[in-house]
């Protein structure tokens, strides 16, 4: 009986294989699906509702700082380039946004995000010719973190944000 029960084992391991290898195979091609569409997801992009990459940077920090929020500078990148030598054609500023309450909520716990703050939404000039505005997905990267960050990110930050951009982006 012994030499029996041991002959069968192979039988029931064989069953397993193609269960176990479809599994992994799963795994594998949801890694590569996620990976790939992890930078599409990360960044949110909206057309303004401006002309002009100058008249949308500056309807942005007026946005900002009526709901309540810092804009600590708006930064031309194409000047900021020209001084290294490095011209570009379209035109390209950054916004920063900052509230430092929603700022001392995270960093009282997870002090290692510091390197996300100030926040930023970029202003640019498309090759088709259109004014857009891109910035992180707080929601996503919320719940990337978890616990508090995602509590303040993902909740707070992210309505701000929508309020913020109401009036200046396309719908």
């Amino acid at each position: 009986m012994g030499i029996k029960a041991h002959g069968q084992m192979p039988g029931r391991v064989n069953r397993f294989v193609p269960l176990i290898s479809g599994f992994i195979v799963g795994v594998v091609f949801t890694g590569i699906l996620v990976w790939q569409l992890m930078p599409s997801m990360m960044l949110v992009v909206h057309q303004s509702r401006y002309d002009s990459v100058e008249e949308t940077s500056k309807q942005l920090k007026t946005a900002i700082e009526t709901n309540g929020w810092k804009s600590p500078a708006i930064l031309n990148m194409n000047k900021s380039m020209a001084k290294n030598g490095v011209h570009m054609d379209n035109q390209i500023r950054i916004v920063e946004l900052c509230n430092a309450a929603y700022a001392k909520d995270i960093l009282m716990t997870n002090p290692e995000v510091s390197t996300l703050m100030p926040c930023a939404w970029g202003v640019y000039r498309a090759k088709d010719g259109k004014v857009y505005i891109s910035g992180m997905n707080m929601g996503l990267m919320g719940k990337m973190f978890g616990g508090n960050i995602a509590k303040v990110m993902g909740n707070a930050v992210s309505k701000d944000e929508k309020q913020i951009l109401k009036h200046i982006i396309q719908e």
